[in-house]
């Protein structure tokens, strides 16, 4: 039941591959390092696939959700101690002077987490809702990754919760039309727009990629938080505009 297999064959000779499989729920985890220390910053859930239900094709993202639920004390601990400070001691082991952020793709399966994937940057969409909860200056803890005195610094997190919905033009992931003139962004106030494929032509803002906007919400909770996103997500119009308003549907 554990054991997932798949295999390439062909003329030259066969290949055989045997994986485990993890049937969990994932989550991001985000550190910044200076090649000796780490700092954990806040985690963040995201949503890959077009559909609400998390169906139809694989995005870049259509929305993200911060502080996730199920990632409580004890789950942070064991991804401390298995897998940021393993990974770190291995940069170093290998010789390896690395400073920066990492991103941990991690898959959790029955409160134990697994290492599923690695990047070295902030995740899209998570930025969007990981950043606008940090409360403290992030410049002097950047500043000391070249001093390597990143142990030396911490950040404040704020309790309000974040929720970002990616507002997408028709027809993304696949084809999609540009140029379409975009109305109703001066109505967004209780929401902050980061503009992710937008231009100006001829003084009219208009669409200019396949994933347009991302609205990010703060509130008190992530149901609240969410319904100011897709509120705000509403109030901005273009034709073929999509955006799902399910995020959260497995852990709320």
């Amino acid at each position: 039941d554990n054991i997932l297999l798949h295999g390439k064959f062909g003329q030259a000779g066969s290949e055989l591959v045997i994986e485990e499989y993890l049937n969990g729920i994932e989550v991001s985890v985000f550190v910044v390092t200076d090649g000796v220390h780490s700092l954990m910053l806040p985690e963040a859930k995201d949503y890959k696939r077009i559909g609400e239900g998390d169906t139809g094709l694989n995005t870049g993202g259509m929305g993200s959700l911060s502080p996730v639920p199920f990632f409580d004390e004890s789950l942070k601990q064991k991804v401390q101690k298995q897998i940021i400070e393993p990974t770190i001691h291995g940069l170093q082991k290998e010789n390896i002077p690395y400073s920066g952020f990492i991103f941990f793709g991690l898959m959790v399966v029955k409160g134990n987490p697994y290492m599923i994937e690695y990047n070295v940057r902030l995740g899209d969409p998570e930025t969007e809702s990981i950043l606008p909860r940090i409360e403290s200056d992030l410049v002097p803890v950047l500043r000391s990754l070249k001093s390597k005195t990143l142990n030396q610094h911490s950040i404040e997190v704020s309790g309000r919760q974040a929720a970002t919905v990616m507002v997408v033009s028709g027809g993304y992931p696949g084809a999609y039309a540009k140029g379409i003139p975009i109305y109703g962004t001066e109505s967004v106030s209780n929401s902050i727009l980061f503009h992710a494929g937008t231009k100006y032509t001829d003084g009219q803002l208009v669409t200019n990629g396949g994933r347009v906007f991302g609205v990010t919400s703060l509130a008190g909770s992530l149901k609240e938080a969410l319904k100011l996103s897709v509120e705000s997500a509403e109030a901005i119009s273009f034709e073929g505009r999509c955006f799902r308003k399910d995020l959260g549907f497995d852990i709320l």
